[in-house]
């Protein structure tokens, strides 16, 4: 527990998993390893193979994704200082902008979206599953159809599939953050090998040819393939901006910022390219081979004509995808639901109403086809886009990064993140317009061309709004604020 200064730390607002941490034991190869877990995953993939649905040729989509991956990285670099700092996870240093009390708000936010995306990472993984299971079992195919046997929109193939590597993933985060972090150390790279392995067979089938020209996209304008790239590249920003939001939970195991920046570097943009490429160069090559072009990694690897090649494939994609969905999405949202009652709901406990909420959600709804995976990246961007605003201009600007990481503890009148009730109503009301402001961008008709731009409005929106609003709040709230 740390030590809080004052009569008025309060145990009610922090465990052992909330508290500073002890041990910092993280280097940047570890950051590394995280980011390729975070990069090599089915959804990552999947998401960077839907951009061609919008209609733009392959050095477009790989211009959009490196663009996209460098403001990514600068925003994590940004996320970790404080965090660093402190030594706390994201529902602790929220406390700053929302108040000791109204922290509760984004955590809960932060914490439905990661058991949103929990789910669909989960789903995604068991559909190679399935995919592995009808290879060398074609006679299960009528328990994989949903309308023959199935309920609530999955099949029981399908079920069977999911709560399997439910279980697996539950199984990985009951061990703990130090099991988490060797799973992570090699669960990315392993990814390499197999895709460059992939492409390799992919090109020898081809004959040694590769033509990105198999896209076939109709010719634009200079001005449209802008626009078009320039959404692309909000949808990449989209896609990872949970992952950005919770490097703070990370960033705090970290030796010192040099590592966890060095480990940035060659985590997102040099190892975001390398992937980029292969992802790229398989798509292609899949027109040539197998008469269509096929966006799903696994199902590519299941075409394969070796059946040890397609199990060692099908599991690393799998491997991966569980990488990536404990590291963004299992740790995080056991820390948010853990800050609603840090004396009643441990890590672990708040792991696990994460696991119970990703079945409850149905995933399999939100990430089935293209226009559905650009919705929810859209959808989900105005509100993770706000909260990452807000939580930068409070520790940048409003409070010029000065921190009182004993007071992120206390209920002290005396305290800088005391407000009225604990709740800081600048920091509410600044949330709730820009995500309104995110909102409009996805479902009012004429902005319908902003569409794909939902987290950079929500982004600026809770930025300009919660510095504005600061400056114009009340003498004590400002009194409060200086205090810090």
């Amino acid at each position: 527990m740390p030590e809080t200064t004052g009569d008025h730390a309060d145990s009610y607002l922090v465990n052992e998993d909330l508290a500073p941490v002890r041990t910092r034991n993280w280097g940047w190869v570890d950051y590394l390893s995280l980011w390729m877990s975070d990069v090599h995953s089915v959804a990552g993939y999947v998401t960077a193979g839907s951009l061609f649905t919008m209609g733009l040729p392959a050095g477009d989509v790989f211009v959009a994704l490196i663009l996209a991956i460098l403001v990514v990285q600068l925003v994590c670099n940004f996320i970790a200082v404080p965090s660093f700092r402190s030594g706390a996870p994201f529902p602790v240093i929220a406390r700053m902008s929302f108040g000791v009390h109204g922290a509760v708000v984004p955590a809960i936010v932060r914490g439905v979206i990661a058991v949103g995306w929990y789910g669909i990472q989960t789903w995604l993984a068991s559909n190679a599953v399935i995919f592995l299971l009808l290879r060398f079992w074609p006679e299960l195919t009528p328990w994989a159809n949903v309308s023959a046997h199935g309920f609530l929109g999955l099949s029981l193939l399908g079920w069977g599939a999911f709560l399997f590597v439910w279980l697996l993933q539950t199984a990985l985060f009951l061990r703990g953050m130090d099991a988490i972090r060797h799973f992570i150390d090699w669960a990315g790279p392993v990814i390499y090998v197999m895709m460059m392995a992939l492409d390799v067979w992919l090109l020898w089938s081809a004959h040694w040819h590769l033509d990105f020209d198999v896209f076939h996209i109709a010719p634009a304008s200079a001005g449209h393939r802008v626009g078009l790239v320039l959404n692309a590249v909000g949808l990449v920003i989209a896609f990872f901006s949970p992952i950005a939001l919770n490097f703070g939970d990370f960033a705090r195991y970290g030796r010192s910022m040099t590592d966890i920046r060095r480990g940035n570097f060659w985590g997102l943009p040099i190892n975001f390219i390398g992937f980029s490429v292969l992802t790229l160069v398989t798509i292609a090559l899949t027109q040539p081979v197998f008469g269509r072009l096929i966006l799903d990694p696994v199902e590519t690897v299941t075409k394969i004509n070796h059946s040890l090649a397609v199990i060692i494939g099908v599991a690393t994609f799998v491997v991966a995808t569980i990488g990536i969905n404990i590291s963004a999405n299992f740790v995080s949202a056991a820390f948010d639901f853990s800050n609603i009652a840090p004396a009643r709901i441990s890590w672990r406990k708040g792991g696990m109403i994460a696991a119970a909420g990703a079945i409850v959600v149905m995933p399999w709804n939100l990430y089935a086809r293209p226009d559905l995976i650009h919705l929810t990246l859209d959808v989900l961007g105005t509100f993770i886009a706000p909260l990452t605003g807000i939580l930068l201009a409070d520790y940048y600007v409003v409070r010029k990064r000065q921190m009182v990481t004993d007071a992120l503890y206390s209920t002290s009148p005396d305290g800088p993140y005391w407000y009225a009730n604990g709740i800081n109503p600048v920091a509410i009301t600044a949330l709730v317009l820009s995500v309104l402001c995110g909102l409009a961008t996805v479902f009012v008709p004429l902005l319908a061309f902003l569409q794909n731009f939902s987290w950079f409005a929500g982004f600026f929106a809770g930025f300009i709004l919660h510095t504005g609003l600061t400056r114009l709040a009340s003498p004590e709230s400002r009194q409060t604020r200086r205090a810090s």
